[in-house]
């Protein structure tokens, strides 16, 4: 058994209750109450009540509800900019700003040090007045709470009595929680968990007051529990795991009858449920558990299995570990050690960092599931969609205005990366089995080359843009990928753009100073400098009476005399390239030798073996030519 190490992170899950039906519903509030289904990706809670579900085929979902309303989603700004609009909320109330978007309806938060510093502010001997404060400069920022009690829900509902082991709960999920428990002030890791509790409280009633958006929220000490935690109780709510989080022993090292509140949390779960076990990889673990292939629902375009292997059923059958798991999910293209870090995850071991957002994401994918897609018309009118749907989300993630100057004028935009790879996927059927039935495949098949240049451009329409990509690049991808003119059916396909190449920008994030927006600005940044040749008589040079002894030095000051007419020029920028400067060895129109300025010849020095006269710098080396000479 993998002991639980305690970590001492406060991690909060935020995940926005049916966010995408929720965006339509808040444009339009007579949504609410009706089933509403965004074709097969998500439905509101009204469409699940009446027996709708995810996934689900359109033609299922209108047998099961005739009333339905199908919403068309391709168009994703609005979905993009509630996403901002709520991230950007959240992270206003963190101050390490470690706030990750997990897709357009999750977030994750980091709130340790927000946490730490009002721990450390507690009256031990009056919990129930404490104030939770929000701005370090300002104490008086804040919320009133009760610190002797965790808010919202717990697992396991009662917390276990120290002194009678017995009293821990057997069950795997939760009951209705209808009293809040107490618990033991000096178990620091609790009570940093309930002050996490009543901050995430305190951010999901202002988010539905400020943004009138719902969630529900989960609170640990890693991404993955609290992930996990959050979906015991929907919508609305919050759940808390509290400790123990380790294998309690006694001195002989042997059980002493409590275990890990995050082993009696996990196994209840799915196999396919634990965050960072892929569809793909559950599937290679459940059918080897199960010694055959699991059965799934055909009535969801990915099918759902309907034989669920919990982790318990993984976490102790024979041999089970790291080494067998390597075994059957490593391979060509598996991730290194992916073994071991699937055994963590069932064990409830997650060490992944709360990231900041990233300036670019990662990679663009667009995709789509089709029951029949055999002919190459069909392919290329799919192409055409889902091409369309990539260039407006490059140009949505990927552009931000250019408003600097000689950029083009109001609206301007640039590129803030460059994806280098195009990526074309598709998902084969198997041929028919010899009595009819067809073997389920989740492999997909790829190419990949380089973006071409034109999809940056700015001078053509998108619809232009994407003929040219289907024709240039796509269409030949596909031809390589399906040599064959017919025979196969595709269950998928997939485009994508990766292998993300910042620009060049002045701030943060970016890759290297950007020498284009350097060259915009060098018209005005040069302008006071600029050198203008103009023709102009040269002026009179006056100098002062030279006949103060033998050894009169000629003036530093020389003043130039105005032509007539012409206003004097500036001291800055007045001369050309074409003025001979007077230097030591110049000697002007006059015939006046031109020596130093005074305040330069406080730093020569003279060689006293030849008399040269140079600067105080040079000496050292001058005195060694002198050396090497002898």
């Amino acid at each position: 058994m993998t002991v639980m190490r305690n970590d001492q992170r406060i991690i909060i899950h935020f995940d926005y209750d049916c966010f995408y039906a929720s965006v339509f519903e808040n444009e339009n509030p007579a949504l609410k109450a009706l089933p509403l289904k965004q074709i097969i990706v998500t439905c509101n809670y009204e469409a699940r009540r009446r027996g709708l579900r995810k996934l689900q085929l359109i033609h299922e979902a209108k047998k099961t509800c005739p009333d339905v309303i199908i919403v068309l989603g391709e168009e994703l700004g609005r979905f993009r900019d509630a996403s901002k609009s709520l991230y950007k909320f959240l992270e206003s109330f963190t101050w390490s700003g470690k706030v990750e978007r997990l897709g357009f309806d999750e977030v994750f938060l980091d709130v340790t040090d927000l946490v730490e510093y009002n721990q450390a502010l507690l009256n031990y001997h009056d919990l129930s007045h404490s104030f939770f404060q929000l701005k370090r400069e300002d104490p008086t920022i804040g919320f009133s709470f009760n610190a002797a009690e965790i808010a919202g829900h717990t697992f396991p509902e009662d917390p276990p009595d120290s002194n009678n082991p017995s009293s821990h709960p057997q069950d795997s999920l939760p009951r209705s929680c209808t009293a809040v428990p107490k618990y033991d002030i000096n178990d620091s890791l609790l009570l940093r968990l309930t002050l996490g509790s009543h901050l995430a409280q305190h951010l999901r009633w202002s988010m539905e007051e400020e943004k009138g958006y719902t969630s529900t929220v989960g609170i640990s000490t890693n991404k993955l529990l609290s992930k996990l935690a959050g979906n015991i109780h929907k919508p609305k709510a919050q759940t808390t795991l509290i400790p123990p989080y380790e294998i309690l022993t006694d001195d002989h090292n042997e059980r002493n009858g409590r275990e890990s509140n995050v082993t009696l949390f996990l196994d209840s779960h799915d196999i396919g449920k634990i965050p960072g076990v892929g569809f793909k990889m559950s599937h290679s673990i459940r059918n080897h558990v199960l010694a055959r292939s699991a059965q799934f629902d055909e009535g969801l375009i990915y099918g759902e299995t309907k034989e669920q292997v919990t982790v318990r059923d993984v976490r102790l059958f024979p041999n089970m570990g790291p080494e067998l798991l390597e075994t059957l999910l490593g391979g060509a293209g598996a991730e290194r050690g992916i073994g071991g870090k699937t055994w963590n995850l069932i064990n409830g071991i997650d060490d992944t960092e709360v990231r900041h957002m990233k300036r670019v994401p990662t990679q663009i994918s667009i995709e789509d599931s089709y029951m029949r897609l055999d002919t190459i018309p069909e392919v290329v009118k799919e192409l055409r969609i889902l091409a369309t749907s990539l260039v407006k989300r490059m140009h949505a993630d990927l552009l931000e205005d250019d408003e600097e100057p000689g950029a083009g004028g109001v609206g301007a935009k640039r590129w803030l990366a460059h994806p280098k790879t195009l990526r074309l996927s598709t998902r084969p059927r198997p041929p028919p089995n010899a009595d009819g039935t067809r073997t389920r495949s989740f492999n997909r098949i790829s190419r990949s080359g380089p973006v071409p240049n034109f999809v940056f451009t700015f001078k053509e329409s998108v619809d232009a843009i994407v003929e040219k990509l289907i024709q240039v690049a796509l269409l030949p991808m596909f031809k390589r990928l399906h040599p064959q003119q017919a025979g196969w059916n595709l269950s998928l396909l997939n485009v994508a753009v990766t292998n993300m190449v910042e620009a060049a920008s002045e701030g943060k994030g970016g890759g290297g100073r950007d020498i284009g927006r350097m060259f915009k600005r060098q018209e005005e940044v040069l302008r006071v400098w600029r050198v203008e040749d103009r023709d102009i008589p040269p002026d009179k040079i006056s100098h002062e009476d030279e006949h103060n002894s033998d050894n009169a030095q000629v003036d530093d000051a020389v003043q130039a005399e105005p032509s007539a007419g012409r206003e004097a020029p500036d001291p800055i920028t007045a001369g050309s390239e074409d003025m001979m400067i007077p230097t030591q060895n110049t000697v002007d129109e006059t015939g006046v030798l031109w020596e130093e300025d005074e305040e330069d010849e406080g730093n020569m020095e003279v060689c006293h073996e030849c008399g040269s006269v140079m600067p105080a710098f040079a000496m050292a080396a001058h005195e060694r030519y002198h050396a090497l000479e002898n």
